[in-house]
């Protein structure tokens, strides 16, 4: 797991940047940097992360053009377009790294929580999101009641329910860590301190 390990230090470090408002210089988005990359990319990780305006993943982990394979849904949602993405990443240019990334404050996951306790208030296209959700959420209202459950938690169950939805739906994902060469981690960023955590799997 040693280029998986890397790929996380760098995106710990970078996002230690952000929050102390030291990004890197705007050479990372050169005009050279752009050529470069006309040759080829070679993303050292993949974040599925939430649509949200507020939680870009290349300003979150201050990396440049072809450092990040970047897939954004609401939600952070695993469905099998998003899993295709993932693959293609993983076997096409090797990526060692995926994260799962939820935010803080998430409307997805709160939609979701609104809808189990007054089923029907979105529309038909948002419940294609939300029904993906639920999984994960119910069984915390379960264990704590339907009141009871905040969106903080609800973030991180949804975080982690994705994770092992990858772990589970993909036979190249599977390979590629069966063999050592891919490491599928959960994290959240917080939107008000700019930090994001890393969850232990």
């Amino acid at each position: 797991m040693k280029r998986a390990q890397q790929a996380l230090a760098k995106l710990k470090a970078g996002n230690q940047r952000f929050i102390d408002e030291h990004q890197s210089p705007s050479g990372e988005i050169s005009g050279q940097k752009r050529m470069e990359l006309t040759e080829g990319q070679a993303p050292f990780a993949v974040i599925l992360g939430c649509s949200d305006s507020r939680a870009p993943a290349e300003l979150v982990f201050d990396q440049g053009l072809g450092d990040l394979f970047v897939i954004r849904v609401a939600g952070n949602i695993v469905a099998p377009s998003l899993i295709g993405s993932i693959e293609f990443a993983v076997a096409e240019f090797g990526t060692p790294l995926v994260v799962v990334m939820g935010h803080t404050e998430c409307g997805a996951v709160t939609a979701t929580l609104n809808d189990i306790k007054q089923p029907g208030a979105v529309s038909h296209h948002i419940q294609s999101i939300v029904r993906r959700i639920k999984p994960a959420v119910i069984p915390l209202m379960d264990l704590a009641g339907v009141d009871n459950v905040t969106v903080s938690q609800a973030v991180k169950a949804n975080v982690l329910k994705s994770v092992d939805q990858l772990l589970a739906s993909s036979d190249i994902l599977e390979d590629a860590l069966g063999s050592g060469k891919l490491e599928i981690v959960g994290a959240c960023y917080n939107i008000s301190t700019g930090v994001v955590e890393f969850y232990d799997q």
